[in-house]
């Protein structure tokens, strides 16, 4: 049974919470669950645009990507035009000045991250690490409406609409934070957060989380990942040697077998990996010798240099709703709850409910270690609930002027007071 392997997450995350590594891990567990915990109860910034964030319970795998796609579908249908905002994790720092709009035939993926390579081909895309920045752009070039992939646990945005994507089949794992377990946050402070879940794909794991989230009144819609039609009538039938560096390749492989392929052999690599001339001489080389196909996945495809790719095939996935009204009345209804709550505030570019610090403060709380920092947040937000619709109207609350880097963000004064 494997337990460690450093690029791949462990076998005991799945299993039971009673795992005896899982047990010896779990105090760092739980001080990481603390430290994650304090970041979704931080205060974030506001954008002018309606802002649906899309996250998932775990580290990775969850169907992130898909969904967010799926959702900018849908929104493109009712007339909106959603862009994207995202880190871009995987790429290389530095290389080019933040935010930009990727373009999908100037940018490679170690410029701008595989997945926002694969996020362009369906909308207007932002990298950046400023959130801020990246909404003031978003809505330059044109946005009605921000999508945040993996955006659900930064909250360096604070969303109208947060979003779960939740794998049916792994689902909450065994429970715990790492390096006990999968989870980005304990999971009821995950719960809390959002507003609405999807669960793609069946499995026990899904059903028990979904559950969960029903009895806090928090819907769940239900979809499923199917490979591209055209992909799946290529591959069908065919001798194939699969190969990713996803979270969850396994996932792929049941994929490619749904659809009657022969999957001779499989090769994984770590998630996000880049794979050099070496890596695809010998993969090529052992497909020779299985007289079989190359294929990945169309994220892996991204982090393949175009002159290397050639022979092999890339198979799309596709998330289908399996009841697409309720997921457009979702987001209907969000789009106008926000716009309503922003023409009543007077948000123009972006807004932020900040709270008083003594001067001189603000140096001193910035270095403080991620786990004070979270913890002050968690209780400054106990202490004091933020809520955008009853900002105007708290006299306990000061919406006070905060600048990002650009200096785009800005509050407007009403009746004598910051709003």
């Amino acid at each position: 049974m494997r337990v460690f392997d450093f690029w791949r997450a462990p076998d005991f995350w799945r299993g039971s919470p009673a795992h005896p590594v899982a047990r010896l891990l779990a105090p760092l567990g739980a001080v990481h669950g603390a430290i994650a915990g304090g970041r979704l109860v931080r205060p974030g910034l506001s954008a002018a645009l309606p802002t649906i964030a899309i996250g998932g319970p775990t580290l990775g795998g969850d169907g992130k990507t898909p969904l967010a796609l799926a959702v900018a579908a849908r929104l493109a249908a009712m007339g909106e035009r959603p862009a994207f905002l995202t880190r871009g994790y995987g790429r290389r720092r530095g290389g080019l000045p933040e935010p930009f709009r990727v373009d999908p035939a100037r940018h490679g993926a170690r410029e701008a991250g595989d997945e926002p390579l694969l996020l362009a081909r369906a909308a207007t895309t932002i990298v950046g690490a400023d959130r801020g920045r990246a909404a003031k752009l978003a809505q330059e070039l044109g946005a009605t409406v921000l999508v945040l992939d993996d955006g659900l646990h930064g909250r360096h945005l604070a969303p109208d609409l947060a979003l779960l994507a939740i794998d049916a089949d792994y689902g909450a794992g065994n429970g715990l934070c790492p390096p006990a377990g999968p989870l980005r946050a304990p999971l009821a402070a995950t719960l809390e957060a959002v507003q609405a879940a999807v669960a793609i794909g069946e499995g026990a794991p899904g059903a028990a989380l979904a559950a969960r989230l029903e009895a806090l009144g928090k819907p769940v819609l239900r979809a499923r990942l199917a490979l591209d039609a055209d992909a799946a009538a290529r591959l069908r039938g065919e001798r194939l040697l699969a190969f990713a560096g996803i979270a969850r390749p396994e996932k792929f492989l049941r994929g490619l077998t749904e659809i009657g392929a022969e999957v001779v052999a499989t090769r994984w690599f770590a998630d996000h990996y880049f794979f050099n001339p070496r890596d695809l001489e010998a993969l090529e080389r052992e497909a020779r010798r299985l007289d079989a196909r190359l294929v990945t996945t169309e994220k892996d495809a991204a982090r393949i240099d175009p002159r290397a790719a050639m022979g092999i095939e890339t198979a799309p996935v596709d998330l289908a709703f399996d009841c697409p009204e309720a997921i457009d009345a979702l987001l209907a209804r969000t789009l106008e709850q926000a716009r309503a709550i922003r023409e009543r505030v007077g948000l123009n570019i972006c807004f932020r409910e900040d709270f008083r610090m003594p001067p001189g403060a603000r140096g001193r709380f910035a270095v403080f270690t991620p786990l004070m920092r979270s913890s002050a947040y968690a209780i400054y937000s106990t202490w004091r609930p933020l809520n955008l619709s009853k900002a105007k109207n708290s006299r306990w609350m000061t919406a006070r002027r905060f600048k990002s880097k650009s200096g785009g963000c800005q509050s407007r004064r009403r009746n004598g007071r910051m709003v």
